[in-house]
């Protein structure tokens, strides 16, 4: 979401350098990493949670899809709110709230107050990235963009790598609910420490205007994109959520060596989507998705097809060509539409991704997996990334990149 309040006049810029503002940067990304370490922690619980609870996988993988509706809903609404509040308190609201939904999942003992408190998790949650951006981008000089926000998204790789790691060694510590409290009092005490010590943030944000939206939806390559999003997301969030309980219960693997391969294979993807950067400004962002997907959606299939040791070589490589997806996205989602409503496509397209590849995609597995075929359902999700080549051939933004 890194072309989000990219219209920000130079003359509002800061002129201090880079570094002076370092600090700020990272706190806002520490706050960025435990946003989206909490939307993704309940991956290496689930097969705890499941025996505790008594629930299946389909009620498993629902879960995420409540998590995504919320978040879906509050970005939708959070321009709403930071232009009324502005983007520093829309932070630490988030925060706050995101703490508060956590304790209140902890401590859900039954299957519908879990259900209702994991849609205040995705609500507290969304509120948090377009105010992030916008304090990020106001806080340094246009020139250094590049370099603050690329920290900035670190956050949400490093997260998926801390997640099972993390899970795993509290786990044998403390319960499940312990974790969630564990994390939410993080949470908690990072709003405060932002509210006192955080810099950035003193503006007003812009809520939606229906005319920008009404000039996206006339375009189809805002939809192509929007469906991309979908299923690139599905490729990430959709496998990576179902991918322990997967291991656990179709490949017999204990649940410790499955959250820690999960969490080892994440590691080269942060330096992957680094060389995605580079491979698109070489090749082009619409052959670049291309071949994207391609190896994406094949190395998905293969995931759910291929027998013992292969299984674990595929853990590692799908999730390297999974995370190059977005490099080549943003740059073609950026292109969409004329310049005035671009940040409008991205936080359009951007959530219904996140809604159905990061929920229904694992609703769907562990549906599959009810029925005895997690394998069936990874194989069903690769077949629709790689459906995404044939749609990307339709791509006509509106500015050329050498595609």
């Amino acid at each position: 979401m890194t072309t989000m309040q990219s219209n920000v006049p130079k003359t509002q810029q800061p002129a201090n350098g880079f570094k002076a503002h370092l600090f700020p940067i990272l706190f806002l990304a520490s706050i960025f990493f435990l946003n989206f370490l909490s939307r993704i922690i309940l991956a290496p619980l689930l097969p705890t949670i499941e025996q505790d609870l008594g629930i299946n996988h389909g009620e498993a993988g629902s879960l995420f899809l409540l998590i995504s509706v919320g978040y879906f809903a509050a970005l939708l609404a959070s321009g709403f709110v930071s232009a009324r509040i502005f983007h520093r308190r829309t932070i630490v609201l988030s925060a706050v709230a995101l703490g508060v939904a956590l304790y209140l999942t902890a401590f859900s003992r039954g299957l519908f107050g879990m259900r209702t408190s994991l849609i205040l998790v995705g609500m507290a949650a969304g509120l948090y990235l377009p105010s992030g951006i916008a304090s990020i981008t106001r806080l340094v000089d246009a020139r250094h963009w590049g370099k603050a926000l690329s920290i900035h998204e670190v956050a949400p790789n490093l997260a998926f790598v801390a997640a099972p790691l993390l899970a795993e060694f509290m786990l044998g510590w403390i319960s499940w609910r312990s974790v969630l409290i564990v994390l939410g009092s993080l949470t908690l005490i990072l709003s405060v420490a932002f509210s006192k010590f955080g810099r950035g943030g003193d503006f007003p944000g812009s809520a939606p205007g229906f005319g920008a939206c009404k000039t996206l939806f006339r375009l189809p390559a805002f939809w192509i994109m929007t469906v991309l999003f979908m299923v690139g997301i599905s490729s990430t969030m959709g496998i990576y959520t179902m991918l322990p309980l997967f291991l656990v219960t179709e490949h017999g693997m204990d649940r410790s060596l499955a959250n820690e391969l999960v969490g080892l294979s994440r590691v080269l993807s942060i330096a992957m989507a680094l060389l995605a950067g580079v491979v698109n400004d070489r090749l082009g962002s619409k052959r670049t998705l291309m071949i994207v997907l391609l190896l994406s959606g094949t190395m998905t299939i293969l995931l759910g097809v291929v027998p013992g040791f292969w299984t674990i070589f595929l853990v590692f490589l799908q999730p390297l060509m999974a995370v190059s997806f977005f490099p080549p996205a943003f740059a073609l989602l950026s292109t969409v539409g004329p310049p005035d409503v671009r940040n409008v496509s991205v936080s359009l397209a951007v959530p219904a991704g996140f809604m159905f590849g990061g929920g229904v995609m694992p609703l769907f597995i562990g549906f599959m997996g009810d029925r005895g075929s997690f394998a069936g359902g990874i194989v069903i999700v690769g077949g629709l990334i790689l459906s995404g080549v044939l749609l990307a051939t339709f791509l006509k933004p509106n500015q050329g990149d050498g595609s």
